[in-house]
């Protein structure tokens, strides 16, 4: 008859061979190129909601791998000794800033955050659980959580990166790519952002939004992916 009861996680289901749907892959390094270079433990087709939902276990297991000559351990946070942390800024562990990354005073890093080489996070930013990858700028005032941001991104003044929809009774994320629709089982999910990025002041990408390599978002911009 072409069905058969499996286990998947310890619930039983019923399968149609002939019709289960294949899940669409979104592949992390097709919009960040240094991904598998940069993290070459991880299984190159982990989902990015996947990755960010365990970002701090994550960071704890790269912090093993750090040079110790090289980084200073405060708590948990791991600082290149040739990164700038400005007096003022607030970062809660486990964290790693890498060398000729810059965090200004006031910003606010937690749940686990990695920045890569040449990072500038501005004052008055927000990251939460979130990757950067090198050469990228958040200039002040911004919000990003649950997220990974490519190389050379920029991210003007107030842009906010959204990663809950406090204001749906469906609150699961789904993201739209390539007229597929892909449910991610998480609450929280920013956005995935392409290499060379840029995204104007005061512009808002709502949860879930994934950005092409060289996206361009107009200041002022509304980014719902979701949206009919």
């Amino acid at each position: 008859m072409g069905a058969s009861v499996e286990s998947r996680k310890g619930v039983g289901r019923v399968v149609d061979r002939k019709r289960e749907p294949v899940e669409p892959l979104l592949r992390i390094e097709d919009y960040i190129a240094s991904f598998r270079e940069r993290f070459p433990s991880l299984d190159p087709t982990m989902q990015p909601w996947r990755l960010t939902a365990d970002l701090a276990r994550f960071i704890e297991q790269l912090i093993v791998s750090l040079d110790p000559s090289h980084f200073r351990n405060s708590a948990g946070v791991f600082v290149h000794k040739e990164a700038i942390i400005e007096p003022g800024a607030t970062i809660k562990p486990p964290a790693i800033i890498s060398a000729a990354s810059f965090v200004a005073a006031t910003a606010y890093l937690r749940g686990g955050v990695f920045l890569d080489r040449g990072v500038t996070i501005g004052s008055g930013c927000e990251l939460k659980s979130t990757i950067v990858f090198d050469s990228s700028t958040l200039a002040h005032l911004n919000f990003v959580g649950d997220s990974i941001i490519g190389s050379d991104v920029n991210l003007e003044a107030g842009v906010v990166v959204a990663n809950h929809f406090n204001e749906r009774p469906e609150q699961e994320i789904t993201l739209h790519v390539g007229g597929q629709s892909i449910r991610t089982s998480v609450m929280k999910f920013g956005a995935l952002i392409g290499d060379h990025s840029r995204v104007g002041a005061n512009a808002v990408l709502s949860p879930g939004t994934v950005l092409r390599p060289k996206t361009v978002v107009a200041r002022l911009k509304l980014v719902d992916q979701g949206a009919p």
